[in-house]
């Protein structure tokens, strides 16, 4: 299997200017995405946050297996951590997630207060890789549209600072990966849930990683995906059960469309609720 590897500039930017505001910031929100929450933390933030209050959201849980979302936000928590699991696109729980950061700032706004301020600012940044569904959440809590929102990585170029509701403003950064990917494995869980441009890898490679993984962990959802049984598919390796379903979803012997029709449909939710980061 090919590498993986994808750092635009402006990720490389974005980093460094984030590093310059956090002296502003009184709390640190992470977004991670739910099926991947280890892959999709980026190392390069615990140095940043410090000693910084740190709230983590494991977004797209929705998609994301429910047993194991619940054991990530227990591994995820810890002094000066909090952790919610949250769907940003469908959900109305911005209220929850409001609450969370006021309590994780509680400490900075008694200071404030202690001083005279009346009902003080509350910054936050807001950070986490491409595709995480940071921008939706930015938009849910501002009340409009001011964070652009796409299916793809590498829509949001620049940081701004935005007004939300009870008296919170937001910095917004630029999805950032990391520069060099230890583990390649990690490399595949960002490409097939779309954190990585589909032009930059093999969709094939990735595709047969997801197989794999599929067989280990949800043969259940394979079986169902595959229209077959699982003595059919215990048959069968991986390469030759990618042609199979090729030919099954009507696209002859092209493996490349059907590989990237199948990290799609994972994406969507619809080879059903994956977690590949497992505890």
């Amino acid at each position: 299997m090919a590498r993986i590897q994808w750092y635009p500039g402006h990720m490389n930017k974005a980093r460094n200017q984030l590093e310059d505001k956090m002296g502003l910031i009184d709390v640190f929100v992470e977004v991670l995405d739910a099926r991947i929450p280890a892959s999709s933390r980026n190392p390069m933030i615990e140095d940043l946050v410090g000693d910084k209050p740190h709230l983590i959201i494991l977004n797209k849980a929705d998609l994301a297996d429910p047993v194991m979302t619940k054991r990530w936000q227990k591994q995820l928590a810890g002094k000066g951590k909090l952790v919610m699991a949250m769907d940003a696109l469908h959900a109305n729980n911005m209220q929850i997630l409001v609450s969370m950061v006021k309590k994780a700032a509680a400490e900075k706004v008694k200071k404030l207060e202690a001083k005279g301020a009346s009902d003080p600012v509350v910054r936050i940044a807001l950070a986490g890789i491409p595709n995480c569904g940071k921008s939706t959440i930015i938009n849910r809590l501002v009340g409009r549209n001011v964070a652009a929102v796409g299916n793809k990585p590498g829509v949001t170029k620049g940081q701004t600072w935005l007004k939300a509701q009870a008296n919170i403003q937001i910095l917004d950064t630029p999805g950032i990966l990391w520069p060099k990917f230890e583990d390649q494995a990690v490399g595949y869980k960002l490409a097939a849930f779309g954190a990585i441009k589909d032009s930059v890898f093999s969709g094939d490679d990735v595709a047969l990683f997801l197989l794999e993984n599929l067989r280990k962990y949800y043969l259940g959802d394979l079986v169902k995906f595959a229209r077959a049984t699982k003595e059919e598919i215990a048959k069968i390796n991986n390469p030759d059960l990618l042609l199979a379903l090729t030919t099954e979803y009507g696209m002859r012997d092209d493996y490349d469309r059907f590989s990237l029709y199948l990290l799609q449909r994972l994406r969507k939710g619809k080879v059903g609720r994956i977690t590949l980061d497992r505890i």
